[in-house]
């Protein structure tokens, strides 16, 4: 809660290496800007709010927690199925097999179930930048 990309990682980021901050950052927006609406919608909820349902998730499977997003909602946005989907891509990527990507939402194209693979990934890395640049302001400290 004390580190996060926007006030902190994005900074250091640019300091150690140039503009790649920013090159990260577009990616991360750039993940959180495709067209999910579809998804959003069957779920009963806004697109915003179900890839942060989804972006929050994650981080919080790495420890980071964010103290204005209410924990509860990712209970109510992603269905048990689903989270044990991320969790598993997440976790133990090893053990993603394709007909977990079958099963996983059944009624959803795979456009949509790609769109949420994206999402894992992108949100897995910042978490990962997250602990290592936090290493790194630590010991310059």
């Amino acid at each position: 809660q004390d580190y996060s990309w926007e006030d902190h990682g994005f900074s250091l980021v640019n300091r150690l290496y140039s503009d790649i901050g920013h090159l990260l950052d577009e990616k991360f927006r750039r993940v959180g800007g495709l067209q999910s609406s579809a998804m959003a919608k069957r779920q009963g909820c806004e697109p915003s709010v179900f890839k942060r349902g989804i972006w929050n998730y994650i981080h919080c499977m790495f420890g980071i927690r964010y103290d204005d997003y209410d924990y509860a909602e990712v209970n109510h946005l992603l269905e048990r199925m689903l989270k044990v989907y991320i969790k598993t891509v997440t976790c133990y990527p090893e053990k993603t097999k394709p007909e977990m990507f079958d099963r996983f939402w059944k009624q959803f194209k795979h456009s949509e179930k790609v769109h949420v693979n994206l999402l894992i990934l992108e949100a897995r890395m910042q978490a990962e930048l997250l602990y290592a640049l936090q290493a790194i302001t630590q010991y310059m400290v």
